[in-house]
C-alpha cells in the first residue's frame, strides 16, 4: 500500500515537472534559406535556458542577462512577452535538420523536430503550340534540384489533369536530390494553357512553366469564284466563265491566294465578296492556287 502511494506521488511529480515549459510548435517544415523560429515558454522559475541542434549546444541564454555571445552567428534570440524566448536559426541549411532542444538547465527540456527542403526548377520543354482539333499534342515536363522528391501536378486550362492522365518517374542525385519527369498527352479541343507544376509542403505556391495551346479547324469549303482565264477576258465586258475552286482555312491568319504563274504581284480581284480568295492580273497567263 505505501509503494502503491510512492509510486502515485512519483507520477505526479513527473507530470508537474514536464508541465515546466512548452516548446513550440512541435514540428517546422521550412525551405534551404529560409528562417526557422521555435518558442520556449517556461512555467516556473529559471536560471539558464540552452537550445541546442541535433544534441549540440548553440545558444545560451540567462534570465539575468539575457542571450549570451556565441561564435555562432546563424543563430540569436528574441524575448517575448514574459519568460518566453523565440530561438531563430537564420538560413537554414540542409545539415540544420533534426532535433531542436530547449533545455531548462535542472528543471526540464523539450524537443522539436526541424525539417528543412530544398526548391528546384519546373521546366516545361518547348515552345507555344500549335494543332489541328482532334489531334494528340504531347508536352514533357521536368522537375530537377529538389528535396525532398516534389508533387508533380498538370493543369490544361481551368482543368487539373488527373493523375491516372500522365505518366511521372524520378531519380535521385548524390546530393540527396530529386528530379522528376512527366508526359502528358493533350487531345486538342479548344485553346488554352497547358501548365506543369512542382511543389514541397514548406513552397507556399508551386512553381509553374507553362506554354499556350492554339487549336484550329481545319475546314475546307467550297467557293465559285468568276476567274478569267486570260487577262484580255478580265477586262472584257462578256460574261466570265466560273473556275470552281476548293479554299482551305488555314491554321493562320493569312489568306488563301490566288496567283498566275509567274506573276509577283498580289491583289484582290474586284467584285469578289468571298473572304481568303485573293488574285492579281497577269498577262495572259493562267491562275493556280496555293
Amino acid at each position: 500500500m505505501v509503494l502503491h502511494l510512492l509510486v502515485i506521488l512519483l507520477s505526479c511529480q513527473i507530470q508537474a515537472v514536464g508541465a515546466q515549459m512548452k516548446l513550440s510548435p512541435e514540428k517546422l517544415t521550412v525551405l534551404r534559406g529560409g528562417e526557422a523560429r521555435f518558442t520556449c515558454a517556461p512555467n516556473t522559475e529559471w536560471t539558464v535556458m540552452v537550445w541546442l541542434l541535433n544534441g549540440k549546444a548553440v545558444l545560451t541564454i540567462s534570465k539575468e542577462h539575457g542571450v549570451l555571445r556565441s561564435i555562432n552567428t546563424t543563430v540569436t534570440a528574441e524575448n517575448k512577452k514574459g519568460d518566453s524566448w523565440v530561438f531563430v536559426l537564420k538560413s537554414t541549411e540542409r545539415h540544420n535538420q533534426g532535433r531542436v532542444t530547449c533545455d531548462l538547465q535542472n528543471i526540464d527540456r523539450k524537443t522539436a523536430t526541424l525539417l528543412v527542403q530544398e526548391k528546384g526548377s519546373v521546366t516545361l520543354f518547348g515552345d507555344d503550340r500549335l494543332a489541328f482539333k482532334g489531334h494528340t499534342v504531347l508536352f514533357e515536363c521536368q522537375a530537377a534540384g529538389w528535396y525532398p522528391k516534389p508533387s508533380l501536378q498538370w493543369e490544361v486550362g481551368d482543368r487539373k489533369v488527373s493523375q491516372g492522365e500522365y505518366n511521372i518517374s524520378s531519380e535521385e542525385s548524390g546530393k540527396s536530390l530529386f528530379t522528376v519527369s512527366s508526359n502528358l498527352s493533350v487531345t486538342a479541343t479548344k485553346s488554352s494553357h497547358v501548365c506543369c507544376l512542382a511543389s514541397v509542403s514548406a513552397l507556399p505556391t508551386p512553381l509553374k512553366s507553362s506554354v499556350r495551346l492554339t487549336v484550329v479547324s481545319e475546314v475546307v469549303q467550297d467557293c465559285t469564284v468568276p476567274l478569267a482565264v486570260t487577262a484580255s477576258s478580265l477586262c472584257s465586258s462578256a460574261a466570265h466563265p466560273a473556275l470552281h475552286l476548293h479554299c482551305p482555312l488555314l491554321p493562320t491568319k493569312e489568306t488563301s491566294k490566288i496567283k498566275p504563274a509567274g506573276s509577283h504581284m498580289d491583289r484582290p480581284i474586284g467584285g469578289w465578296e468571298k473572304p481568303g480568295c485573293w488574285g492579281d492580273r497577269g498577262e495572259g497567263q493562267p491562275g493556280i492556287l496555293y
